[in-house]
């Protein structure tokens, strides 16, 4: 009988923790390492730096060209009436249509925030694989401490087990069935041991810290909760989903390439000065014999005649316009598919944790019933066995829907851009 008691009071301490309220503990240890890895993660400061040099072709495209100098000199000076010409220097800016360079202006910024919105939607992904790679590490943090637990269990069950054995009241065959399970659940054990340990490699991987730092956290997983108007979420993932946004920016860039296409196929004007040095006639008397001659401003125009390259360039940019709607209205279509995937997965984890819930206590009053019965009779221990694994079951049942339940909050978190 003391057995029996020792069995229902560690019974009862270890399934109490199971049924717990939901905790708030770990949001912050979430938010302080969804920092760190804003700040450390290499990939993501990759992207960062795409999108600044994306920046620095705005002032590229948006400057004059470079002037043109040249220098001659005269092997034979040519001889006028005012001296012999010797040197010569010309200074020439080339001048593109009005409005040119800020269009080009407009389509690099434009592809410049199409860097940044990719850049954004990399910190998005990053930090939905950080939650999700938190909430699976405490699963098996809990899915070991669930195992180690039902191994104490075992191992009073099976000194139970032997005590009845000695006086005569149960079959050997007892123990050896609590011995099969404590070695199926010792090696499960050590396979949860092996992931936890990939797991904590990879989630500080993610954050770039040393793969041996400790992850904490909570001792229950709080519930993230999605709003059930599920139009007005996919409207918001329309409005805010990173890639969506990013596609908006490259087809603003094509239409500004149109305008490019057009201004470029418009005259450019040339504006240039010359300089020429003249040395001295001594045989000429004119009062101006010597003086350089200086020339300004002289104008040139380049006339585009080619028209092919032009009309080619403007179909260009129009049939990249058409290809980024498709691809929006496409990208919609996808998001609308995940979104609906998404819900229905977190609905069937908002099921799941009620139903393992209510199972768990089932199964805890079944099990209280038959050590009773055991402890009394050493009837229904095949059944004491198979209880104590589908309580097992609904306990690690329970956690993993807490797990998908937040996961799934998570990806939507991705989707709208957060």
């Amino acid at each position: 009988m003391n057995i029996k008691i020792k069995i229902y009071v560690l019974l009862t301490f270890i399934l109490g923790f199971s049924l717990q309220s939901f905790s708030q503990e770990g949001r912050e240890y979430l938010d302080n390492y969804l920092e760190t890895a804003a700040e450390n993660n290499p990939g993501l400061k990759a992207k960062f730096s795409d999108y600044m040099a994306a920046m620095e072709k705005v002032p590229q495209v948006g400057t004059l060209p470079d002037p043109s100098f040249a220098f001659g000199y005269f092997i034979q000076p040519v001889e006028t009436r005012v001296g012999p010409q010797n040197w010569r220097f010309n200074l020439a800016q080339s001048f593109p249509w009005f409005g040119l360079l800020s269009a080009k202006e407009d389509v690099a910024t434009e592809m410049a925030n199409a860097k940044y919105e990719v850049f954004e939607n990399t910190k998005s992904n990053l930090f939905f694989e950080i939650k999700t790679a938190y909430y699976n590490y405490y699963f098996i943090e809990k899915a070991i401490e669930i195992t180690q637990e039902n191994i104490l269990i075992l191992e009073v069950f099976k000194r139970l087990s032997l005590v009845k054995i000695e006086a005569g009241k149960a079959s050997i065959v007892d123990e050896l069935r609590v011995e099969l399970e404590l070695n199926d659940l010792r090696n499960q054990l050590a396979l949860l041991s092996d992931t936890k340990t990939v797991l904590q490699v990879k989630f500080n991987n993610l954050l770039n810290v040393k793969t041996s730092e400790v992850i904490n956290v909570p001792e229950t997983l709080w519930q993230d909760e999605l709003s059930i108007d599920k139009q007005a979420v996919l409207d918001k993932i329309y409005n805010s989903n990173h890639e969506l946004k990013s596609i908006e920016h490259k087809l603003n860039a094509f239409v500004n390439q149109v305008v490019v296409a057009k201004k470029e196929g418009l005259p450019k004007f040339n504006i240039g000065l010359g300089y020429t040095i003249v040395s001295k006639n001594s045989g000429s008397s004119f009062s101006d014999n010597g003086r350089d001659a200086f020339l300004f401003p002289s104008i040139g125009i380049k006339i585009p005649l080619y028209r092919n390259k032009y009309k080619a360039l403007i179909k260009e940019a129009k049939y990249l316009q058409e290809a980024e709607l498709s691809k929006k209205e496409d990208k919609q279509n996808t998001l609308t598919t995940v979104y609906e995937n998404t819900f229905k997965n977190f609905s069937d984890s908002d099921r799941r944790i009620l139903l393992n819930q209510k199972q768990s206590e089932i199964a805890r009053k079944v099990l209280d019933v038959l050590i009773i019965s055991y402890s009394t009779d050493s009837k229904d221990f095949e059944e004491v066995l198979r209880i104590e694994r589908q309580l097992l079951k609904y306990r690690l049942a329970y956690q993993k829907a807490l797990t998908d339940k937040n996961a799934a909050t998570a990806f939507v978190e991705y989707l709208i851009g957060n």
